[in-house]
Formats: structure tokens, C-alpha cells, sequence
């Protein structure tokens, strides 16, 4: 299709920016696409630009691309939004962790019960549920037809917020479903049917069988008690401690970053992470976890900066593939698979009717029995065309209740305090958090922190 706009707020997230450039290279029936890249680090922005589009020469593909520096130009006609920044970057993050450490409350205030992951922040991230309402407001105003396709964190209330505040079209993704595959390789089957249903970082294994329908489930039953635990990185989770106990007390596999977000009783400290995740880091949302993370961060942004400039001195794609230090962070680009994304093949979907089966997240209304409609969840669906088919769902009600119900309103009680600006009500929150030791203790975190949360929310809503 010719004349396609597909705008990328947060382009110089550089390896996602990077996957999905390189999708929309290896997609045919999307030649003709102007993709325009948005983002406030003019730096990380120029590198995106020069590998767009060399990745445009190397794959043959017929692309354009722009960079802008507002959010309005990037949707102005747009046909698909696709929103991967994080307002504030990680300095935001840990500041509003630091903040909440000093005030006693262990890995910061949104560490709570149903969501742990680090980066998920639900109570303080009032800057980027702005940003979140900027873009769908934008959208309603410049590209009333388009889709708004949600990459950023949190995506279950950032989906949650867009979908009960705007009138656009709109859906999340993530990615953490395809955690599925290491269930596979336990019990040792290629081919197989699955499913996944509940609320980002909270679905759970729903269907696990071979393509003729015999119950894998019997099979993962057989590796209970089997397993030594030793994780290569902090992120490797999916058969931790954890999601045995998990699947023990809830009676399906927890799957993805799920693993990640359950009760305290794997995470009060660093001891008792690091006895349900493992050594030595104690999974992904510990201090230590974390600064592995965030310092491998820091090395791909580096890692791309030097691939842009030796590209940019001249050198192809395909020299850097074979003769560089930086040719094992591109493979994945350059090779001729598509990268897992959902975001282009979804796209391709809805623009050219090709149906396929994604995971998506998009409001309730009746998908999940027992949560109220007006709540994002995470549930498959076949799409073609402006046309989405809901697969049924069959949750426990040991799931629905205990699990899904606390987050949801987790969830909601975090977007009633953004849209109405009470600190009182997250002071309420926190008053029945176990880390809180009195009334005091409350309020002295609330004086400190909330102002710079505001302070950088305005930020948002203030920028042109």
C-alpha cells in the first residue's frame, strides 16, 4: 500500500526502533511506507535516521523516513502510532525509587502487591500517563483513523487510560507470551496449540497441547521438583522457584514478566529474591537484577552509536555484519526473519488482510469473566482487516479473584489518582502497605515526592 505514515514516538529507543524498521524492510505488502521518527534526544535520533535507512538500502525495500521533533508532526495524517518512550528515562525511575527508598519503603513506592516489574511504574508515573493522554489527544485531533499501537510501559494502564479517556483506536503489546517457547523445550515438543489470558505481566499457560490435543500440562507435572535453578541472567525467571510456586497455588503457569509480579512473599528483600529467583542476582526487579540491566542498556546504546558512525564513514551494513565487534547486536536486524514484534505484522493485518493471530491488549468488556469491562487485558485474537476475533478464555476463578482482581484494581486506584491529582489517595494506598510504620512516614514520602512527580508531569503537558 502506497502512502502508508506510520509515526514512531520514541524512535531513538534504538533497538526496538531498529526491530521495527527492519520488519517493515522484510514486509512486502507495506512498501511505500513514509515512517516518520520521533523523539527529544536528537542524538540517538540522527543514529536511528542513518540506520533506517541503510537497513532501507541493504533489505531493497522501498521506505522513506523523516525525523521530527514534536509529537504533532510525527501523528499530523499518520495512519499507525506506535508509542515505545519512556518519559523521564530510567534517571526518572530510579529517582522516584531513590525517593522512596529514603522513606523506608524497599524498591520504591510502586513496588507493590501484582506489580514488581521495575520499570511498571503505576503510582508515580504521572509523567507518562501524560504523555500517554498527549499522544491519544494528538491523535484524536490529527489522525482521528488512526491506530494508536501501545509499546511502552505500563501497558495495562497506559491501555487501560487511552481507552476509557479517548475514542481512538487502539491496542497494546508485549512480548513476555512468547515465554511460552521455554515450556516447550522443557517437556520437548516443536509443534504444539497454546494460549495466554489475563492482564499484561499477568497471563497465564490457558491451553498447552500437541497439534492432535493431547494435555501437555501432565507433562510439565513430571519436571515438579526436578529442576535446579541456576539462571543465566536476571531476567531468566520462567522455570524460577517462583513459577512453580506460582502454578502450585494457582493452578495454571504463570507466564512472561508474570513471574516477575505476585505477592511479597518473593520479594521483601534481596535474601528472599534471591531464594525464589536465584543466584546471584535475585531476578530482574532486585538492586542487583536491575543495574545489570540498566548497565546493559547502557552498552546497546553505545553498541549503536558506534554502528551508526562507522556506517556513516561509509562502511555497509553487510562489512559490519562480518568484520566488526558490534555484528552480534545486529544479526537479528539484518537476518531474514521478522523480530517477534507484533507491531508490523499487526499492521500488515489491519492494512492488507492478512489474518493472523496475535496477543493483544485492549479493554475487557465480557473477554474475561469476572473483571470489570472498562479494565485492559491481555488475551489472543485473530486479526484481518479491521476485523479482531477474541479466542474464549477459561480462567480459573483461584486467577480471577485472587490474582487478576487485586491488579485490576491496583491498576485503577493508580489511574484515579493521576486523573484527579489526589495524593491523598496514594497515601491510602501506602497506609496499607506492610513497609508503612506510621502516618508520618506517609505524609514526609508524599511532600517529597510528589511535588517532583508533578513538577515532571508538567514537563510533559507543557512541551510543544
Amino acid at each position: 500500500m502506497s502512502n502508508l505514515k506510520v509515526g514512531i514516538i520514541g524512535a531513538g529507543s534504538a533497538v526496538f526502533s531498529m526491530r521495527i524498521i527492519s520488519d517493515l524492510c522484510k514486509t512486502p505488502g507495506l512498501s511505500g511506507t513514509h515512517v516518520c521518527l520521533m523523539d527529544i534526544d536528537e542524538k540517538r535520533l540522527n543514529n536511528v535516521l542513518i540506520l533506517a535507512n541503510e537497513l532501507s538500502k541493504y533489505f531493497g525495500a522501498n521506505l522513506t523516513f523523516e525525523k521530527v521533533s514534536s509529537i504533532e508532526k510525527a501523528i499530523d495524517g499518520a495512519d499507525f502510532v506506535i508509542n515505545t518512550a519512556m518519559a523521564g528515562g530510567h534517571g526518572y525511575l530510579e529517582e522516584v525509587r531513590r525517593i522512596g527508598e529514603k522513606h523506608g519503603y524497599y524498591r520504591g513506592i510502586d513496588s507493590q502487591n501484582y506489580n514488581f516489574v521495575h520499570d511498571y511504574r503505576n503510582l508515580t508515573n504521572w509523567n507518562q500517563f501524560a504523555l500517554f493522554l498527549k499522544i491519544a489527544k494528538t491523535i484524536e485531533r490529527k489522525a482521528p483513523k488512526a491506530w494508536y499501537l501501545q509499546a511502552a510501559n505500563p501497558v495495562l494502564e497506559g491501555t487501560t487510560l487511552v481507552s476509557t479517556q479517548t475514542n481512538i483506536k487502539m491496542v497494546g503489546f508485549c512480548h513476555g507470551h512468547y515465554a511460552v517457547e521455554m515450556l516447550a523445550k522443557l517437556v520437548g515438543v516443536k509443534e504444539y496449540e497454546w494460549q495466554v489470558a489475563g492482564v499484561n505481566h499477568g497471563i497465564w499457560l490457558t491451553k498447552f497441547t500437541t497439534k492432535d490435543g493431547k494435555a501437555l500440562y501432565p507433562e510439565i507435572d513430571n519436571h515438579k521438583g526436578k529442576l535446579e535453578h541456576k539462571p543465566d541472567s536476571p531476567f531468566d525467571d520462567q522455570l524460577s522457584p517462583v513459577a512453580w510456586d506460582m502454578y502450585d497455588f494457582y493452578g495454571l503457569f504463570p507466564i512472561g514478566d508474570t513471574v516477575r509480579n505476585s505477592t511479597w512473599k518473593y520479594h521483601r528483600d534481596l535474601q528472599t529474591k534471591i531464594k525464589w529467583y536465584g543466584a546471584p542476582w535475585g531476578g530482574a526487579d532486585s538492586e542487583l537484577g536491575w543495574k545489570w540491566y540498566v548497565d546493559g542498556l547502557t552498552d546497546i546504546v553505545s553498541t549503536v552509536d558506534k554502528f551508526a558512525e562507522v556506517v556513516s564513514k561509509g562502511l555497509r551494513l553487510d562489512q559490519v555484519k562480518t568484520g566488526t565487534e558490534i555484528d552480534n547486536s545486529i544479526n537479528d536486524i539484518l537476518g531474514e526473519k521478522l523480530s517477534g514484534e507484533q507491531h508490523v505484522p499487526f499492521i500488515d493485518s489491519i492494512v492488507n488482510k492478512n489474518k493472523r493471530r496475535f496477543v493483544v491488549n485492549m479493554l475487557n468488556n465480557g473477554k474475561i469473566e469476572g473483571l470489570d469491562d472498562d479494565i485492559a487485558v491481555e488475551v489472543c485474537a485473530q486479526v484481518c482487516g479491521e476485523n479482531i476475533e477474541f479466542e474464549e478464555t477459561n480462567l480459573p476463578k483461584r486467577i480471577v479473584d485472587w490474582y487478576l482482581k487485586p491488579r485490576t484494581l491496583l491498576a485503577k486506584q493508580a489511574l484515579e489518582a493521576f486523573l484527579t491529582k489526589d495524593t491523598r489517595l496514594i497515601a491510602d494506598i501506602l497506609e496499607r502497605d506492610w513497609r508503612t510504620n506510621n502516618s508520618e512516614q506517609v505524609r514526609g514520602l508524599i511532600d517529597e515526592l510528589y511535588p517532583f512527580v508533578i513538577a515532571e508531569m508538567k514537563k510533559i503537558e507543557d512541551e510543544k
